[in-house]
């Protein structure tokens, strides 16, 4: 059944640390010596599963990109941000080939309105046991307004957003053009810190997709959600004229 909720174990939430409001809280992901349960590593990136497991009938594991505390894609030199999405992609792909999960997810959070706890950049990579996602999303929430469409990557705003109000997605053919993928989320995440909305957002999500042979990612900028998607699951869009707007900023800095 699409958009069933999942299963939040409050008693495994406890103790969990939190360091993007309280910036001088304890960092688990500095603290490589005491990490637990290491899955893979290459120099400084490391997959591991994630010691506040909350998430009922999941297996929830986390991708460090590095040991960078205030590291992130739109800090990334282009070299270090293509390792980072190729050893994330990476660890994706070999927990969806292990065909123990209905579905495996990746994703990132990055600020206040992500819905993360600790500013370490990182991604989270979640075997979902009896949920399929892709119940709740369509290939129309991928297609909109296009920026770009060659051979390898295609960027486009949706006009069909899966909460809004706007939501960049790039969409490659393969693993073999990831790093059109990285180079296109590095120049569309310095962006939206810097320059959209003059430089005042704060959050942002990725989350990434295999569907329709192709993997995709959408990038949403973060605010307070609205209440008429919290109350009525009713996304917004941006007017055309914005989205046009939006388009040209983007170009720009491809």
């Amino acid at each position: 059944m699409a958009n069933q909720p999942l299963v939040f174990d409050y008693q495994a939430a406890k103790g969990k640390p939190e360091n993007i409001r309280h910036p001088q809280g304890y960092c688990p992901f500095c603290d490589v010596d005491h990490l637990t349960n290491i899955l893979a590593q290459d120099q400084d990136r490391i997959w591991l599963v994630n010691k506040f497991r909350t998430l009922e009938d999941t297996l929830q594991t986390v991708v460090i990109e590095s040991s960078d505390h205030l590291g992130g894609p739109s800090t990334y030199s282009v070299e270090q941000n293509r390792e980072v999405f190729a050893f994330a992609f990476k660890c994706w792909h070999q927990m969806i080939i292990s065909n123990k999960y209905q579905s495996t997810i990746m994703y990132k959070n990055y600020g206040p309105l992500s819905g993360g706890s600790l500013r370490h950049p990182h991604f989270q990579i979640v075997g979902l046991n009896d949920y399929d996602v892709y119940e709740n999303v369509d290939i129309n929430n991928f297609t909109g307004v296009e920026v770009i469409d060659d051979d390898h990557c295609e960027i486009t705003l949706s006009t069909r957003p899966i909460i809004g109000f706007v939501e960049i997605n790039i969409a490659i053919d393969g693993v073999g053009h990831i790093n059109d993928l990285a180079d296109a989320v590095r120049v569309i995440v310095k962006y939206l810190l810097n320059d959209y909305m003059g430089g005042r957002l704060s959050s942002y999500n990725l989350f990434f997709y295999e569907m329709a042979d192709k993997f995709y990612c959408k990038v949403v900028p973060r605010y307070a959600t609205s209440p008429y998607f919290v109350g009525y699951k009713i996304a917004q869009v941006q007017n055309d004229a914005r989205l046009e707007k939006i388009v040209a900023d983007i170009r720009e800095r491809l």
